[in-house]
């Protein structure tokens, strides 16, 4: 027999980015231990909308951790308190009987909440659009050994290349840094010999978007390695500073 716990929930409610919001009170009885977060909040939507009151939105996709869609701040943690473990990935197994839970979207100045849980992360997206990406013409499938790269090389690149962009790293940074997502994206390119060429551009461009958009300043503070759900690893900023001050010094991008 599945076992089933009762909680109370306190989300964060907000009609929209101008709207005051604050956090209602919501009873959420015989929770199936095995259900996802995410099937839990479906549960307390469907109990909403049959008492015709408005559900609370939330963002989702695939919700199997790939996407990066999912994502609130559960009991001060993002994502909750499992390391290396996306919102839907978090499973009401992890909480007791009569918990208390909070859960809040997340918070930073270039996440404007759009309504309650569901805030605008578009700002990564135009970070993306400032350097992450390679300018060649690929033309067919390159044979996988056409250029030799060392497997500690390529390991280190998969391992950037992981990041899903759900913004748990800004989310948990007391100054709202995107360091580690931009170091992860700046990182898979510069670590491989196809995103050389254009190093020093690309590393210029993002951090100089990252800055305009208004994410805070790296105070090394590692809550984004504690709290990504990926486990994206901090040796990733010092990289992403190492090619900033190259492109610097030895290069006309300014």
């Amino acid at each position: 027999m599945t076992k089933t716990i009762n909680l109370t929930l306190k989300i964060w409610r907000q009609k929209g980015p101008e709207a005051k919001g604050k956090l209602e009170t919501y009873k959420a009885n015989d929770i199936p231990t095995d259900m996802s977060f995410l099937e839990m909040i479906d549960v307390v939507n469907e109990k909403l909308t049959l008492e015709g009151k408005e559900p609370v939105a939330f963002d989702h996709d695939c919700r199997e951790g790939i996407c990066g869609m999912c994502g609130t701040v559960v009991n001060g943690r993002p994502h909750g308190s499992e390391k290396g473990t996306t919102l839907c990935q978090l499973h009401m197994r992890h909480f007791s009987d009569n918990d208390t839970i909070v859960i809040e979207p997340w918070r930073s100045r270039a996440f404007p909440i759009i309504k309650d849980l569901v805030v605008d992360r578009s700002a990564l997206d135009k970070i993306i659009q400032a350097g992450g990406f390679i300018s060649v013409n690929t033309g067919n499938a390159q044979d996988a050994n056409a250029i030799p790269i060392p497997q500690e090389t390529a390991e280190l690149a998969m391992d950037a290349a992981a990041c899903i962009g759900c913004g748990a790293c800004v989310a948990a940074c007391p100054n709202a840094s995107a360091m580690l997502f931009l170091s992860a994206k700046v990182s898979q390119l510069a670590l491989l010999p196809q995103g050389k060429p254009e190093a020093a551009r690309r590393a210029v461009s993002m951090v100089r978007e990252m800055d305009r958009l208004g994410f805070g300043n790296c105070s090394n503070e590692t809550e984004c390695e504690a709290e990504c759900p990926k486990e994206i690893s901090i040796t990733n900023i010092a990289r992403l500073n190492r090619e900033f001050y190259k492109a610097g010094f030895f290069s006309s991008e300014k």
